[in-house]
């Protein structure tokens, strides 16, 4: 396990704020015209639809059980009891649990626990369990799956804070998380900034284009927006910043 010292810290609170306003599809676009097409965690539901969530990536890796190891792996103060109480303000718990829907990766005491920590969310390609109680809890969540046993019945907790894949994504700690009603993008700390700066810029351009196609005007031109209709934009831009 990484001391939480040493992974990186990319979020000011100028970029959550942007963060915070950005789909992920427009997040996981910008990232796919810089040629890193899995970014986006499939087949993860929200418990909460309507709620946002930013943060930096903490990591726990689940391994299959084998019984003649798994009272070393899963006993004790095991991986996911230390990830837990290693939690900062500001991380999401992301879980790689290889998809498995076969038992619980996280529970609603420790997830109270991570959350009065100052956690922002849980993400697990993995199954919850006490799954109402989580989502009693009002906070960010992503899950696979719900499952009542625990996580013995299938899981193993091997290791922490070290490169994982969750839902077919590639995850480091310290990539920046964001979740919206859509579902969870994994941003590498090295591109949020460029990549908000430039989603933003986008989103505005496809709200201008929104407008004016709710008003009955043609796509052509407008999605993409053409540089004919760059004037025009601007021209909103500027009606918009005068309000």
């Amino acid at each position: 396990m990484s001391d939480a010292a040493d992974i990186p810290t990319v979020l000011t609170a100028e970029l959550e704020a942007g963060l915070n306003t950005l789909s992920t599809a427009t997040l996981t676009y910008q990232l796919q015209i810089r040629g890193i097409r899995s970014t986006f965690l499939s087949g993860l539901k929200p418990l909460h639809a309507d709620k946002r969530m930013v943060g930096r990536a903490r990591t726990l890796r689940y391994v299959a059980v084998r019984e003649d190891v798994q009272r070393e792996y899963a006993g004790g103060i095991n991986a996911q009891k230390r990830i837990v109480e290693a939690t900062q303000p500001g991380d999401v718990l992301v879980i790689e649990a290889r998809g498995s829907a076969d038992a619980a990766t996280i529970g609603d005491i420790f997830a109270t626990r991570l959350f009065a920590l100052g956690g922002r969310g849980i993400v697990t390609d993995g199954a919850l369990r006490d799954t109402p109680a989580i989502a009693a809890i009002g906070h960010p969540v992503y899950h696979f799956a719900s499952h009542g046993a625990t996580l013995g019945r299938a899981h193993m907790p091997f290791s922490t804070d070290e490169p994982i894949t969750c839902a077919d994504v590639f995850v480091v700690p310290g990539d920046v998380v964001v979740g919206d009603g859509e579902g969870v993008v994994v941003i590498p700390a090295a591109l949020v900034a460029e990549v908000t700066r430039d989603a933003l810029i986008q989103e505005e351009k496809e709200n201008f284009a929104l407008e004016r196609v709710a008003a009955g005007e043609s796509t052509i031109g407008l999605f993409p927006l053409s540089e004919e209709r760059l004037p025009d934009f601007k021209a909103w831009q500027a009606a918009k910043a005068d309000k």
